[in-house]
């Protein structure tokens, strides 16, 4: 363990960078728009980060299995670092938006690889332990990020929640350079056209989340340019993305399960504060500290999920999963005006619950039931699979929310969205079987 001690942090690190950057954009970002101007480019200084993150997380997870974890974690980590120095000497509103999508490309070589690496170091027994490390950093950035925003912009300059991640960025680094991973790369040829089809495709798509004109145009470019990554990838030695490991029907269930449970209510994180901010008249710091309820409930069930996957197997746990996401969907649908502070604490308990127990079984089964050298790209994959799902719910929430003819009818459209995409989710869990219980025991 003390060998892998290094490495721990690093990643430990990277996530709570992650995080911060995340939670704290959500909290200052009306600061920096007057202070930059151009408050017609407010949507896309979150678009660019989310688009480039998600387009290259796969992309990142395929690059390891080729060339090794350590060289693509620490670019990863770097172009987050220049993104970060960037940002925060930006003077307009273009030049954040441009820097902001350097630093989502750095997120998208970082975000995937605590779970691969963990995938690599760790027993199945003990990955649900050290993932819950990371879902911490989420908890702990809920209430941190807050804070340190209202500081900055008080007493400093909003620059500095730029700056802030300069520091922990090069100590990831450094605790990076002494892991010595046990992973053998298997060079092969970058499929570089597959990467252009793929990152044109799912950028077009994404833009369908973030424009209000051209839509239908923007899916239609998507789609074909997604189809003419499938047809060429068939016709690749070494793909982008090997869709033989799609060929395990576990696998593809849990990347459907993935997209649906992700689209149904993980987006519930960006609108709880809302409520309580608007109706409980809460402080951002509050409202804040209500979302370390997911982070007490998703590490209840994260830290076991490993010891619980070999006594049960995948198919109970997601099911159950399923269950505790489609109450929280119920319980978001009572929500009402006069709940105040520790009712949505304790939804997103359960919702926190259901999201730990579903995400690393999920991750751990895209690990266990590929080949090694496809534990990379499967890992992120599933990854991309929920972000997209993330970024859809997300769109749908925020246009049930925005025409509601008052806030709390548009809440409860929203949820109710929710609860049945949870339920969506939850059918989706019963094809999913318990796949090959002793490759789970033995790798």
């Amino acid at each position: 363990m003390n060998s892998r001690l290094p490495v721990l942090v690093s990643m430990v690190l990277s996530m709570l960078v992650a995080a911060m950057d995340s939670t704290i954009m959500n909290t200052t970002m009306p600061v920096i728009a007057k202070s930059l101007g151009g408050f017609d480019l407010y949507a896309w200084v979150f678009a660019a980060y989310m688009i480039a993150t998600t387009v290259l997380a796969p992309v990142a997870g395929r690059l390891s299995d080729l060339f090794g974890r350590k060289r693509v974690f620490a670019l990863g980590i770097f172009l987050f670092l220049i993104g970060s120095t960037l940002c925060g000497v930006a003077q307009s509103m273009v030049q954040l938006v441009i820097f902001r999508g350097v630093q989502g490309i750095g997120a998208g070589f970082m975000i995937p690889f605590p779970a691969i690496i963990t995938g690599d170091l760790f027993s199945v027994e003990q990955r649900g332990k050290i993932q819950a490390l990371g879902t911490g950093m989420w908890g702990l950035s809920a209430i941190m990020a807050p804070m340190l925003g209202s500081f900055f912009v008080e007493y400093l300059t909003w620059r500095w929640i730029f700056f802030i991640n300069i520091p922990i960025c090069i100590l990831a680094l450094l605790t990076l350079l002494p892991f010595q991973e046990k992973y053998t790369a298997k060079p092969a040829r970058v499929d570089y056209v597959g990467a252009l089809l793929f990152s044109a495709g799912v950028t077009l798509l994404l833009m369908v989340t973030v424009v209000d004109e051209y839509r239908f145009l923007y899916g239609l470019l998507g789609a074909l340019f997604i189809l003419g990554f499938y047809l060429f990838e068939t016709k690749q030695a070494s793909p982008l993305v090997p869709f033989s490991m799609f060929d395990d029907k576990n696998i593809r269930w849990m990347n459907i399960h993935g997209f649906f449970g992700w689209a149904a209510l993980f987006g519930t994180a960006s609108f709880i504060p809302l409520f309580l901010q608007k109706m409980a008249h809460l402080s951002i710091l509050m409202s804040g500290v209500a979302l370390l309820g997911s982070a007490v409930g998703w590490m209840s069930a994260a830290v076991p999920a490993g010891k619980w996957i070999l006594k049960y197997g995948y198919r109970p746990l997601f099911i159950i999963g399923s269950l505790s996401l489609t109450v929280s969907g119920v319980l978001l649908v009572l929500l009402q005006a006069e709940h105040g502070f520790w009712y949505a604490f304790f939804v997103m308990v359960v919702q926190g619950f259901a999201f730990g127990l579903l995400s690393t079984t999920g991750v751990i089964g895209a690990q266990q039931l590929v080949q090694a050298h496809q534990k990379g790209v499967s890992t992120s994959f599933l990854m991309f699979t929920r972000n997209i799902g993330t970024a859809v719910g997300v769109t749908i929430m925020g246009m049930f929310l925005t025409e509601a003819t008052d806030f709390m009818s548009g809440i409860h459209r929203m949820f109710l969205y929710g609860l049945i995409g949870s339920i969506i989710a939850l059918i989706s869990a019963f094809f999913i079987s318990d796949g090959n219980r002793e490759r789970a025991l033995i790798r």
